[in-house]
């Protein structure tokens, strides 16, 4: 049987109820590809090309759940999240596609369903939600609920590949805890990790783009939190990093033997980074963090 012309296929896409968003993944930002008049209805928007994936659906479900999405497609897996959008309750089917025998996932799809749950539909979506709690245990570091080195290390190799075939850059913002060991002493694990949480909820909100990615690296000192941000230039990625050191001075958490504050404060280093530029590969960057 012969293939379908494009130029069909995207006019049963149009007509479809069914909002439909499909976006590049191998591309930096995530770009839209394909946005289906269903969808331009529900998000009030004439147009979406180009746009960044999470721009797009941020405004739609909010920014936890724009979070969960990224993780899911950063995850390569499939998923169906409960969201409200416009009054309406729907089911957002998350899926990868791939083109042909490529094995590689270039495209993701995103749908709404709305009506009422079948008994399918409402397996499908507990499954979804087991997959998405053990991915979450493999991947989250259990102190702060951020992204633990090993998940760090896989997201960075991933843009890294493609910052360095697109050409475009990274930019890192690495906080250390000042005098943290100090903190230790005075205070024992059960206040430190309480306090490393509570650093973590807020880097995790002044997070700009639901496509920026939060992690701890674990270490001496209460580790470092990283931040990687995407479509930074450095200036923008300073002023970004002071807002946090900012916020997290202004938690008020107490540190008595601190030389910077009596405030629980941190330091910072960022970077912007050119994959394949000077050989540079996306381990050592990690193994450079965790060291310094």
């Amino acid at each position: 049987m012969k293939p379908l012309p494009e130029k069909l296929l995207l006019e049963l896409i149009d007509g479809s109820s069914e909002p439909l968003l499909v976006a590049r993944v191998d591309r930096p930002d995530w770009p839209v590809v394909l946005a289906n008049s269903a969808f331009l209805a529900l998000a009030d928007r004439a147009s979406v090309p180009s746009q960044p994936l999470a721009d797009v659906i941020e405004p739609l479900i909010g920014r936890e759940l724009a979070l969960e999405v990224s993780e899911t497609v950063r995850a390569s897996q499939q998923s169906a999240i409960p969201v409200e959008s416009a009054g309406c309750e729907y089911l957002l089917v998350l899926r990868p596609v791939r083109i042909g025998g490529d094995p590689a996932n270039r495209y993701y799809a995103a749908y709404w369903r709305s009506g009422q749950a079948s008994s399918k539909g409402e397996a499908h979506q507990a499954l979804a939600k087991a997959n998405r709690r053990i991915r979450d245990l493999s991947r989250d570091d259990p102190t702060t609920g951020l992204l633990n080195t090993a998940a760090f290390r896989d997201i960075l190799e991933h843009d890294w590949a493609v910052a360095a075939r697109e050409r475009s850059t990274l930019a890192l913002a690495a906080f250390g805890f000042d005098d943290f060991d100090a903190y230790f002493d005075v205070f024992g694990r059960h206040a430190t990790d309480s306090c490393l949480r509570r650093v973590a909820q807020v880097i995790r909100r002044c997070l700009r783009r639901a496509s920026d990615v939060a992690a701890r690296l674990e270490g001496e000192r209460g580790g470092k939190i990283v931040v990687l941000s995407h479509g930074s230039d450095e200036q923008n990625l300073r002023e970004f990093a002071l807002q946090i050191a900012a916020a997290v001075r202004e938690l008020g958490l107490h540190h008595p033997r601190s030389r910077v504050s009596k405030f629980v404060t941190v330091s910072f280093d960022i970077v912007t980074l050119k994959p394949g530029a000077k050989g540079l590969t996306a381990a050592e960057v990690v193994d450079g963090l965790l060291t310094d």
